[in-house]
Order: structure tokens, then C-alpha cells, then sequence
């Protein structure tokens, strides 16, 4: 998604740009929305909403399923500790939105597919990187090299064209697995995202609405591997009452409807961003752990500075690839992103200690942050974006 964001947003500028993808094709639009919601969804801030609004992606988006959600409830299941957080309070109309990632996918490659100068090779992965400062060249699987200026990496979280330029990455392993999958509620949702942190890890239900009906939430359970395995291997009806039974059936009866399937957590951060030719976005230069689900909206902002500082190098005059114009774009991004790692490694560390002081601190400051409205909007402002800037040429 954040690599397709960035080549619209070059493309729309001008550039030709080659898209390198290992999936065989472009998803088929025809058949999206499925019936049912797919497991691997995003929470979009208002921020990232208006980049997908500036670029032309968003309305597509809407038109086929999107759901905004004006509430967030947070708890501590060891204690009583709580806090609720409304659109209101943060002086927006909606805290963000639900989107299935292939949703969010399927519309850009629709903007994509407007723009003639972009050219995207499929079933291809890049096996080798070389070239001089001024010009960058890549290798494919099937022997053909492409060569330009830049060369962006925006392939995830396993970086391969990271592990070719050498660039290292501090990981730190949470020990956790993300289970992931649909449900369908007893109750309606209300547009409220809920997320309780269990003595296993957070277990967040985030409101999807299918067709006016608003009983559906996704799953994202985050646990040892030992529990995320015995999760995955449950039938669904037992999956179902262990999931309402984690959060006190605060929906009623869960009801599963897909499989659950399991990916490892880790959070990395690339210790360069750049080299002369070379730039990382998106999970390529971090990855965080999904509990406050910014992953992706710190992508999109990413690839929103990078095009800003590619413009205004072209204006003067300077190489896409000049080093000291990506060092902008990292320097711009740096801080962000490291202080989302640190905010969200802290939340992890804090909400797993099983310290009984700890559990009490934990939920008298869950209470006390509840009824401070300032704190509380400083917290909404983070988590929704409002707190960033969108570069003046991707507004």
C-alpha cells in the first residue's frame, strides 16, 4: 500500500516510475468487496484519509466498504481500569477508519492504472542491486535489469533490497504473535473500537460494518505462540466463546467467521533510511507492533515527505538520488516514526508486567488519564494524526 501511494503520487508528478511486485497480478477488482470482511485490515487515520483523498483513491475506497469509527474503549482486564475516548474530544468527526487492506490496495491500482508512465512488473522479485552514485541498477528473477536515479524500498518488513544494500536494522522481538481473523457480534459495535489488554496481550475488536449491518468486527489478538497456536487450532465455535469470554461478552456472543491464521511480531527500525540512490519507506525502514494499528498511516506519511522532498529537489535541479536531499527525507521522518517505536514498546512492556504494583499504577493511571480532557486530547491527537503535517503537495 505504501509503495503504491508513492508511485502514484510520482506518477501524478511526472516520473516514470517501474513498480517491481512478487504477487502474480493486480488484485480483481471485480470481485472486491468479498461477502465476508478479509482478516487483514488497517486503521486509518484522518490524516492518511486525506493523502487517499488527495491522490483520488479515497472515494473508490468508500464505494466499496470502509468504516468510520467515532469511539475507542480501552480497558485492563486484570484490574479496573478504563478509558474512552471520543471523536468529539478530539475535535474531529471520526477518530479514523476500518479498511481491508486489499480494499485500500484495489483503489490505488485503480489510480495506477491512469497513469501511462508507470510500468509494473509482476511475479518479479529484485535479486541484485548495484550501481554508481548517479544512477542505481536492479536486477530481476528472470534477468532483465532496470536502472534509474532512485531506487525505493517499500517491500516490507523483511526487506530484501534493505538486506542488498547492506543497511542494518535493530529488532527487538516481542515474543508475540498477532491471530488474526472476522467475527460476527451479538451485538452491534456502534462504530466504537475496543481493545482490552488480557494478561496474554491486547485482544482488539475493530468495527467493520458490511452491508448497513454493524455486528462485525476484526480480530487482532496479539499472545505468546504457544496460545496463538492453540487459538488457530481451535474449532471456530470454541474460538468464538474464548474471544467473548476475554472481554466479558461486552458484544454479546462472537461468532467466527473465517479462519484464524497467525504471523510473528517484531519491531524493527532500519538504522539508515538512504544511500546515495537508495530510499526506505513504510515497514522497509520500521515496523511496529499493530496494538495502536499506526503502522501503516507512519508508511503513508513517509512516502508523503519523500514525494515532497523529490519535487522540490527537481525544482532545483537536484538528482532524485542526491544524498543530501534523501537525508532530508530522513531527518523528517526519523523522529516520528522513533517516537511511535519507543510509545508503543513502552505500552507493550507496560501492560504485560504481571507486577502487582505495576497492575495497580497501570489502573489508577488508565482512570486518571479518563478524566483529564486535556491529556486525553493530546492522546486522541497522536493516535488520529492530527497532531502531523501532510506536505503541502500531497494535501
Amino acid at each position: 500500500m505504501v509503495g503504491a501511494v508513492l508511485a502514484v503520487l510520482l506518477g501524478r508528478a511526472g516520473w516514470s516510475v517501474a513498480m517491481v511486485d512478487p504477487r502474480p497480478g493486480p488484485l480483481d477488482r471485480q470481485r472486491l468487496p468479498l461477502a465476508s470482511p478479509a482478516p487483514r485490515v488497517s486503521a486509518l487515520t484522518p490524516v492518511s484519509q486525506r493523502l487517499l483523498q488527495g491522490i483520488g483513491a479515497w472515494t473508490d475506497i468508500t464505494s466499496r466498504r470502509v468504516t468510520p469509527y467515532t469511539g475507542m474503549q480501552v480497558w485492563d482486564a486484570e484490574g479496573s481500569g478504563e478509558i474512552r475516548f471520543r471523536a468529539d474530544q478530539a475535535g474531529v468527526s471520526v477518530l479514523g477508519h476500518i479498511v481491508e487492506n486489499d480494499l485500500v490496495l484495489a483503489s490505488l491500482e485503480a489510480c495506477l492504472d491512469a497513469l501511462p508512465q508507470i510500468r509494473r512488473f509482476y511475479g518479479q522479485r529484485i535479486v541484485s542491486l548495484a550501481g554508481s552514485d548517479d544512477m542505481r541498477e536492479v536486477g530481476l528473477e528472470d534477468g532483465r535489469t532496470l536502472s534509474a536515479p532512485l531506487v525505493v524500498g517499500a517491500d516490507g518488513a523483511r526487506s530484501p533490497l534493505r538486506e542488498l544494500a547492506g543497511i542494518e536494522v535493530s529488532q527487538h522481538d516481542t515474543g508475540h504473535q498477532a491471530v488474526v481473523t472476522t467475527v460476527r457480534t451479538e451485538r452491534q459495535h456502534g462504530a466504537v473500537a475496543r481493545q482490552a489488554f488480557l494478561p496474554s496481550g491486547p485482544l482488539a475488536f475493530l468495527p467493520l460494518t458490511v452491508d448497513g449491518d454493524s455486528h462485525y468486527c476484526s480480530i487482532v489478538w496479539s499472545t505468546s505462540p504457544e496460545h496463538a497456536q492453540q487459538l488457530c487450532e481451535m474449532p471456530s465455535e470454541a474460538l468464538g466463546k474464548a474471544m467473548g469470554a476475554a472481554v466479558d461478552h461486552c458484544l454479546g456472543a462472537v461468532e467466527v467467521l473465517d479462519q484464524a491464521i497467525r504471523f510473528p511480531l517484531s519491531q524493527r527500525h532500519a538504522e539508515r533510511y538512504h544511500q546515495p540512490g537508495l530510499a526506505l519507506v513504510g515497514d522497509a525502514a520500521h515496523s511496529i507492533h499493530p496494538l495502536a494499528g499506526q503502522g501503516v498511516n507512519l508508511g503513508f506519511l513517509d512516502a508523503a515527505v519523500l514525494a515532497e522532498e523529490l519535487l522540490e529537489g527537481r525544482r532545483r535541479g537536484v538528482s532524485p538520488g542526491n544524498i543530501r536531499l534523501l537525508a532530508r527525507y530522513e531527518r523528517r521522518r526519523r523522529g516520528d516514526n522513533s517516537m511511535m517505536l519507543v510509545m508503543m514498546d513502552g505500552f507493550r512492556r507496560l501492560f504485560g508486567s504481571r507486577h502487582p504494583g505495576i497492575t495497580l499504577l497501570r489502573n489508577l493511571g488508565l482512570s486518571g488519564v479518563d478524566r483529564v480532557s486535556l491529556l486525553k486530547r493530546l492522546i486522541m491527537q497522536q493516535a488520529t494524526g492530527s497532531r502531523g503535517r501532510l506536505p503541502a503537495s500531497c494535501r
